[in-house]
């Protein structure tokens, strides 16, 4: 998969995940306290994760353009000799 691709997945997979615990923790047999506390736990592992998602797709990205213009630089090396 390229990274646009990857990136798609990362996003729709955190979404669902989203959208999926929010449903289960509406529809269990919890108390109105019980059932925003654990709403809360997982807004904030939700996050958590965005964050280290999102850390990680930058350095990807900083990886790339590293890489791309180091290729650039052979490049224009290769063409002055």
């Amino acid at each position: 998969m390229n990274r646009d691709n990857t990136i798609g997945f990362g996003i729709g997979f955190l979404t669902g995940a989203v959208v999926g615990g929010v449903i289960a923790l509406l529809f269990a047999p919890r108390s109105g306290k019980e059932t925003r506390q654990l709403i809360k736990d997982k807004a904030v592992e939700t996050r958590d994760n965005v964050k280290d998602f999102a850390s990680e797709t930058v350095e990807k990205i900083k990886e790339g353009v590293s890489e791309a213009n180091q290729r650039g630089q052979a490049a224009i090396h290769a063409l002055k000799n």
